[in-house]
């Protein structure tokens, strides 16, 4: 313990208040790092001990990690000890926001009403869909949609997988009357809040329903205890209606 600070001073710091400070420091870890024990006392106000304390129960916890970065001094010639966060720490971090996250949905379900959880999650999807159309140039008011369903699928796939979703097109049935593909997302950064709210998942399918200019359908979800999101976008003319548009002519076959 470092000098002056007393027994009976730390003993007044309580596991709850010990566990939101070291909440704290992982926080500033993340924001700062890489950044040395000394940076964070002056930072967050904190005696150099009790910095460490928490860097080293965190360390112990992995969700911290040190790195020696060459060219920096700690004195007596060992060079800095600068603290990451590591990805356990990351995920830890991320669980933390999705609770909060829950919590706000559920009050805004309490005193907004199922519209009010509705109309956040279409804003969600609209700051989703102004990204992608920033990837994908032939996503934009008005425009018809360019290329082929498969085409189109297999851009946003693309699109998808760039902006972290891990998402991948895989054809079904190809060369019959009932051919598709199959988008598929590994990873949902929503996924906790998902669970609870699936106003989130319908409106995403709503964006993907948009550039794709189809009739698609879920088939699973992560938030529903699937292994990945998948949804069926059929590419054959027989069961690929345009959305808002006129009924496939069933005397057509063959893939567009």
């Amino acid at each position: 313990m470092e000098e002056g600070v007393t027994v009976a001073a730390a003993a007044e710091t309580t596991p709850s208040e010990d566990g939101r400070t070291r909440q704290r420091v992982l926080g500033y870890v993340l924001d700062q790092g890489p950044v040395s024990a000394s940076a964070l006392a002056k930072t967050m106000d904190l005696t150099a001990a009790a910095v460490r304390r928490h860097l080293d129960a965190l360390e112990a916890d992995g969700l911290i990690e040190v790195r020696a970065l060459t060219g920096q001094k700690a004195g007596r010639g060992r060079p800095a000890r600068q603290y990451t966060v590591t990805p356990e720490g990351h995920s830890q971090i991320s669980h933390t926001y999705d609770e909060l996250a829950l919590d706000l949905l559920t009050f805004m379900r309490e005193t907004g009403g199922e519209e009010a959880v509705g109309s956040f999650a279409r804003s969600h999807a609209d700051k989703l869909r102004e990204r992608l159309r920033r990837r994908l140039e032939d996503f934009r008011p008005g425009e018809a949609p360019r290329g082929t369903v498969a085409e189109r699928s297999r851009r946003l796939a693309r699109a998808l997988a760039a902006e972290g979703f891990a998402a991948s097109s895989t054809p079904v049935a190809a060369g019959t009357p009932l051919e598709a593909l199959q988008l598929c997302q590994g990873h949902c950064p929503i996924q906790h809040v998902a669970e609870r709210f699936p106003e989130f998942c319908e409106a995403e399918l709503e964006v993907i329903s948009e550039y794709l200019a189809v009739d698609v359908r879920r088939l699973s979800t992560l938030a529903g205890g699937g292994h990945v999101c998948t949804t069926h976008i059929p590419t054959s003319a027989l069961a690929r209606p345009l959305l808002g548009g006129p009924a496939p002519d069933h005397n057509q076959g063959g893939s567009r």
